[in-house]
C-alpha cells in the first residue's frame, strides 16, 4: 500500500491558497505576466507622477541612502539606488541568459544564431540612424542615439506567447535570439559610450576581482557565498570605476558555469549507491549521523548534477522579472505632464526621434538585415517561419521598454529631456507592440513543420 503523502499548505484546498496563492502562481508562470506586471507599475508611476501627491513619488525618489564601512562609502538617492544597485539583479540574469544561450541554446549553433545575430545588428543600426536623422548632432539631445536600440525580451515574448499558435515555436525562438543578442549590443553600448569619467585604478580593481571569480570556478570552489561576496566587491569597484556597476552583473553572469558538477552518468550511479544503501541503514538503525550524511551527501549529488547557471537562473528569474524590474518601472516611468502639452512633448526632435527609431528602425531593419543574411547565404529561415513572421517579429522588437528607460536615464543629465525620452518610448514601444500583434495576428496560421531544427528547446 503506498505511502499518503500530504499535501502542501499551497496546495491543500484552504481558502486562502486555493482563491489567491494558487491563481497567483497560475499567473507568474505565463510568459507575458512579467510584462503585464511591468506596464501596470509604469501606469502607477504615470498616475502618481500627475496625480495631488506628486511631491510624494518625487520626494521619494530623492531620498538620500547612506553606506558606510571602512573605506566603502555609498551616497545615492533612491533612484540612483535602483538604477545603479538593485538593476545589477536584472543584468546579472541578462547574463545568465545570454551565457545559457550561447553555451546551450540558440546562440551556440552558429548556422542557427546568424540569422537572429544580422537581423538583430539591423534592429540597432537603423533606430540609432533614424534617431540621428532627426534629432542632429553637435547638440546634448543627441546623446540619445542609443535609446531606440533596445529590445525589452519580457514585453516582446510575452505578446508573442498572447497569439498562440499564430506564432511558431521556431519564429518564438529567433525572437528569443534576436532579442538576445540585442541585449549583448546593449550592453556594449553602455559599457563603451555611456560612461563617467574612468578611474583607471578601480576599473583594473574590478577587472582582477572578475578574473579571481573565473580562477575560483576553474578551480572548483562551489561556495554561493563566497561568490556573493566577490560579486558586491566587484559590483562596488566598477561603480567606483565610472564604468556602469550593471555590467559588473552581466560579466558575472557570462562567468557563472553553464555545466554541472556531475554528468548524468555520474549523477544515476551515486545516485543509486545511495539510495539503494539507505533503507538498510535505517532499518538497521545505524548510527544517526551516518544516515544523515548519506542523505545530506544525496542532496549534494541532486545539486550538482544541475549547472549554477540553472539554479541561480531559477532562483533569481522571479526576483528580476516580479520584484526588480516592477520597481524599476515604478521609479523611471513618472513623468509629470502638468502644464506641458502632451502633444507638443510629443512631436519634439527627441520624442519622435525614439518613436520614429523603435517604431521604424526595428520594423525596417529586422527584416531587411534577416534578407540580407539569407541573401548572402549565412543562413536560412528556420522551417515554419515565413517572411510575414519576421515582419511582425521585427515590429515586436521596437518594444523597448526596459533597457530603453535605462538607457535614457544615462543619456541625459537634463530632467525635461529625460521626460522628453520617456514619452518617446512610450509612444514608440505601444505603438510597436499594437504594429506587432496585428501583423501576426492576420498570419494565416502554419501548421506544426515537421523538419529538423537544431534548438534547444528546454534551454
Amino acid at each position: 500500500m503506498e505511502e499518503q503523502v500530504q499535501p502542501t499548505w499551497t496546495n491543500s484546498d484552504r481558502f486562502v491558497p486555493k482563491r489567491f496563492v494558487r491563481p497567483v502562481q497560475s499567473f507568474i508562470r505565463t510568459e507575458s505576466a512579467s510584462g503585464i506586471v511591468m506596464l501596470v507599475m509604469a501606469v502607477i508611476a504615470i498616475a502618481w507622477a500627475n496625480s495631488p501627491w506628486f511631491e510624494s513619488y518625487f520626494g521619494l525618489l530623492e531620498t538620500e541612502l547612506i553606506f558606510e564601512l571602512g573605506p566603502i562609502h555609498l551616497h545615492e538617492d533612491l533612484l540612483h539606488f535602483i538604477n545603479d544597485g538593485l538593476m545589477v539583479i536584472f543584468f546579472f540574469v541578462v547574463g545568465l541568459e545570454i551565457k545559457r544561450e550561447l553555451a546551450v541554446g540558440e546562440l551556440s549553433d552558429p548556422k542557427v544564431a546568424v540569422v537572429p545575430a544580422v537581423a538583430a545588428l539591423g534592429g540597432m543600426l537603423l533606430p540609432a540612424l533614424i534617431y540621428v536623422a532627426i534629432v542632429g548632432t553637435g547638440n546634448p539631445a543627441s546623446d540619445g542615439w542609443g535609446i531606440p536600440m533596445a529590445t525589452d525580451i519580457a514585453f516582446s515574448l510575452g505578446i508573442a506567447a498572447l497569439l498562440g499558435r499564430r506564432v511558431p515555436l521556431q519564429a518564438k525562438l529567433f525572437l528569443l535570439a534576436l532579442a538576445i543578442a540585442d541585449d549583448i549590443g546593449a550592453i556594449a553600448v553602455i559599457a563603451i559610450f555611456y560612461t563617467d569619467d574612468l578611474n583607471i585604478a578601480f576599473l583594473v580593481a574590478s577587472a582582477f576581482g572578475l578574473v579571481v571569480t573565473w580562477v575560483a570556478n576553474r578551480v572548483g570552489i562551489r561556495s554561493i557565498l563566497f561568490y556573493a561576496v566577490m560579486g558586491v566587491v566587484t559590483w562596488y569597484l566598477m561603480l567606483e570605476s565610472g564604468v556602469h556597476a550593471t555590467i559588473a552583473g552581466v560579466a558575472l553572469g557570462l562567468l557563472t558555469p553553464a555545466r554541472s558538477l556531475l554528468s548524468a552518468e555520474q549523477f544515476d550511479r551515486r545516485a543509486r549507491r545511495i539510495i539503494d544503501t539507505y533503507p538498510a541503514l535505517v532499518r538497521s538503525q545505524a548510527d544517526r549521523e551516518k544516515v544523515d550524511h548519506e542523505a545530506e551527501m544525496l542532496s549534494w549529488v541532486a545539486k550538482e548534477s544541475i549547472s549554477p547557471l540553472a539554479r541561480l537562473e531559477h532562483a533569481l528569474v522571479l526576483w528580476s522579472s516580479f520584484v526588480v524590474i516592477p520597481i524599476f518601472a515604478l521609479a523611471n516611468a513618472g513623468v509629470r505632464f502638468a502644464g506641458v502639452s502632451i502633444i507638443d512633448a510629443a512631436t519634439t526632435d527627441v520624442a519622435l526621434g525614439i518613436a520614429a527609431g523603435l517604431l521604424v528602425g526595428k520594423a525596417v531593419g529586422v527584416p531587411l538585415f534577416t534578407w540580407l543574411a539569407v541573401k548572402l547565404r549565412l543562413g536560412s529561415l528556420a522551417p515554419g517561419v515565413s517572411w510575414g513572421h519576421v515582419a511582425g517579429l521585427g515590429a515586436l522588437a521596437g518594444i523597448g521598454f526596459t533597457v530603453a528607460l535605462f538607457i535614457g536615464g544615462l543619456a541625459f543629465d537634463d530632467p525635461v529631456t529625460t521626460d522628453l525620452a520617456k514619452i518617446g518610448i512610450f509612444m514608440g514601444s505601444i505603438t510597436s507592440g499594437v504594429v506587432g500583434f496585428l501583423i501576426l495576428r492576420f498570419l494565416p496560421v502554419s501548421r506544426p513543420s515537421t523538419e529538423s531544427y537544431s534548438v534547444d528547446v528546454d534551454a
